[in-house]
């Protein structure tokens, strides 16, 4: 007998309230309450037949599935990529540090291999390289260009739309997929992250894959789903780290609560899920660390040259509790730890941190009807049995939501807006199952009180939201106000009212939702963004004043607090205020196009601004560079091992793309790493395997955590200034390496 799958009934259907209110027949409900039934065979055993149909997908849609299912999820797809691939091309380089690393693994198949920031393989970008590891092949294969370097971030973008569209959908109908895909499509800051170049796109998609995996192994017990989540884990952990690991115990939990299959063999599965991802995450961390340390690259972002100092460092404990040894002034610049709701270095911390002036915007617009949703939807399936399919999808996508929020919330060490991308599918999942759930229950009162009460909480949080840029669209918050009210009000009389004025007040509700973040994701389609700290949408008023959620010491120059780029003084790289296609954000590290700037990949628009951004010299965006020192440094490079050295990953890394040639980022992304030391350097040099020193940049490693590495970067440019002769290219200061000052 064919095993029928539990599923809610769908658009189209006729509603069954009842239909989570018993056990489905076939091998879930083997572990249903007592009385118990006869033990039915091997979980995986008539699990077979179900998987039958499910090949016939391929060619038609399942019984269960309207016949404009298929068409509507291909144009779901299609509208999500040309979200993601619209003027793809104007964000250039997007943050050069991770392109320079892309261009240098097509150059190298050991720098693929590491993520090592340039092809001779000095030093390795501050993450594990999983998520450099597309874009490098897609520059090897099309040549380096915006284009082959953002393509593969939209794409991953599209996929992630399409399998949580699918996750969504085995449960809760076509409809929930689709307002879940659509969703996470319009989040401004997944419109952001799926256009740009940092890995939380690849992480993003893994952790929708995992989650997919997840549920389907609740669906029957069947152990290879389990195993392919732990490969999404390992393979994600190889993107971000310890990051990728956050939501696993709240999977694992509702995976060992709610598995339909016996105790012991659900603990035996997940011991298996657990053994494939230290397989396929730790198979290139023992590599690393089985290297011989002097012919593989320095670790980027470590003090040992360790990539496990790396993961429970910079990367992993130090995010939570703020010691960042490494970091930009060791999680310490510009303020204290910031635990308990105090404010650190960046930002303040508590349960209204996501909500603030900072992070708001970025992705909260839907954050209060997810919590809300979810608690309705638990509500409406406590009756269900224990391994029934909707309330463990609810559990799943709820409990990603709480720890992911509730880390974000109260971590001190670095913390950047673009981060909360991570909470975007799991706030699109909850919000579409739980509006459908509470929609084919609108004839109740009590449902349809929770439905007109969301719309209503939606639409005046999303007032306060659009409050916070009063010059832009003014009139946009007043509309989704009033819309909004009339949707609750609709919606709370959908038990009097026909069909046809409930879907109207429904879709006027999914309007007043919409409205704000649609505005944003358009705003967001329509800016370049450059840097390593970029947001989505406008100018926000109370979000200057730090930079991607760090306190700025000495605060603004004089383009700031709104100011256009220009008029007295050009905006901070990364962070301006420029005068592109739509107004910029100061102080949320958007840098847009300047008047005569480059307008070529490679050339950072805009430049470094007086004061604190001296001295940052290209620490969060790269410099122009002028076709004088590109052609400097491309004469006689067959040379030399490394073209240049500069100080900071972001300077080497704008040379290193203007000409693609090896050039040696000192003391990494922030110059504080230990690479190369002093003595190390002055090998270099005496061997000629250096030609240039490229002047200035990353303030000479003013961004130590003690004083040893403090001084590293900047003990390498006092000698090279005392020892070489200076060299102006243009507006470059260069020290030919291969000339001593006489």
């Amino acid at each position: 007998m064919t095993t029928h799958h539990p599923r809610l009934t769908g658009p189209g259907e006729t509603p069954d309230p009842h239909a989570r209110e018993a056990e489905p027949p076939g091998p879930r409900a083997q572990d249903a309450e007592p009385p118990e039934p006869p033990e039915p065979p091997e979980p995986s055993k008539p699990s077979e037949a179900r998987e039958q149909p499910e090949s016939a997908q391929e060619t038609t849609p399942p019984p269960d599935s309207p016949r404009w299912a298929r068409p509507a999820f291909i144009a779901l797809l299609l509208a999500s990529a040309a979200l993601f691939l619209w003027d793809l091309g104007a964000s250039g380089y997007a943050n050069q540090f991770y392109s320079a690393a892309a261009q240098a693994g097509s150059a190298s198949w050991k720098a693929l291999f590491f993520g090592s920031s340039d092809a001779a393989n000095s030093i390795t970008v501050d993450k594990p390289p999983a998520a450099l590891w597309p874009m490098a092949l897609s520059v090897r294969l099309f040549g380096l260009s915006s284009w082959s370097i953002l393509v593969p971030e939209a794409l991953m973008g599209v996929a992630t739309v399409g399998v949580l569209y699918a996750a969504v959908r085995r449960c809760f109908g076509v409809g929930a997929g689709l307002f879940a895909g659509a969703l996470l499509a319009l989040t401004p800051v997944a419109a952001l992250m799926f256009r740009f170049n940092n890995p939380d796109a690849l992480l993003c998609l893994l952790m929708v894959c995992a989650v997919y995996c997840v549920l389907r192994a609740l669906e029957d017990a069947r152990t290879k789903w389990l195993l392919l989540a732990g490969v999404c884990f390992g393979f994600a952990f190889l993107t971000k780290t310890l990051q990728a690991w956050l939501i696993l115990p709240p999977l694992a939990l509702v995976y060992a609560v709610c598995a339909p299959t016996r105790l012991r063999r659900c603990f035996g599965q997940l011991l298996l899920g657990g053994l494939a991802m230290v397989v396929s995450g730790g198979w290139w961390v023992a590599i690393v660390e089985l290297w011989p340390a002097g012919s593989r690259p320095y670790i980027g972002g470590s003090q040992s040259n360790s990539f496990l100092e790396l993961t429970f460092g910079y990367n992993g404990l130090g995010r939570i509790n703020g010691n960042e040894a490494g970091s930009v002034g060791g999680g310490r610049l510009g303020g204290g730890g910031g635990g308990g709701g105090g404010g650190g270095s960046w930002g303040d911390t508590g349960f209204t941190r996501l909500f603030g002036s900072d992070m708001g915007g970025q992705i909260a617009w839907l954050l209060p009807a997810a919590f809300l949703l979810l608690v309705a939807g638990l509500v409406v399936l406590r009756r269900a049995g224990r391994t029934d399919a909707a309330r463990a999808a609810f559990l799943v996508w709820g409990g990603a939501l709480l720890i992911t929020f509730a880390t974000f919330s109260f971590m001190s060490g670095i913390f950047h807006q673009y981060y909360n991308i991570a909470l975007a599918p799991y706030i699109a999942a909850l919000v579409a199952m739980g509006a459908t759930l509470l929609w084919r229950r609108r004839d109740r009162t009590a449902a349809a009180l929770v439905l007109a009460g969301t719309v209503a909480v939606t639409a005046a949080w999303a007032y306060v939201l659009l409050a916070r840029s009063p010059q832009w669209l003014p009139w946009l918050r007043w509309s989704v106000a009033a819309v909004g009210a009339v949707a609750a009000l609709g919606l709370l009389l959908s038990v009097r009212l026909g069909r046809r004025l409930a879907v109207v007040a429904a879709g006027l509700g999914v309007a007043a939702g919409l409205g704000g973040p649609v505005a944003y994701a358009a705003n967001t389609v329509g800016t370049p963004h450059t840097g390593s700290i970029v947001t989505a949408g406008p100018k926000v008023e109370g979000a200057g004043g730090r930079h991607g959620g760090m306190i700025i010491v000495g605060g603004p120059g004089p383009g700031g607090k709104g100011g256009k780029g220009g008029q007295g003084g050009p905006p901070p790289a990364g962070q301006g205020q420029g005068q592109g296609k739509t107004p910029g954000r100061h102080g949320q590290g958007q840098n847009q196009a300047q008047p005569g700037g480059p307008t070529t990949p490679g050339q950072a628009p805009g430049t470094p601004h007086r004061g604190l951004y001296n001295s940052l010299g290209g620490l969060l965006n790269g410099q122009q560079v002028s076709p004088k020192a590109k052609a400097a440094l491309r004469e006689n490079a067959a040379d030399y091992t490394w073209a240049a050295a500069a100080i900071g990953s972001q300077n080497a890394a704008s040379y290193q793309l203007a000409t693609q040639l090896p050039v040696m980022p000192i003391g990494g992304f922030n110059g504080s790493d230990p690479s190369p030391t002093l003595e190390q350097f002055k090998e270099y040099v005496r061997q000629g395997k250096i030609h240039y020193f490229v002047g200035g940049g990353a303030g000479g490693g003013f961004f130590g955590a003690n004083g040893a590495q403090k001084s590293a970067s900047s003990d390498i440019t006092s000698w090279v200034e005392k020892n070489f002769k200076k060299v102006t290219v243009g507006s470059t200061t260069l020290y030919d390496l291969t000339k001593p000052a006489s």
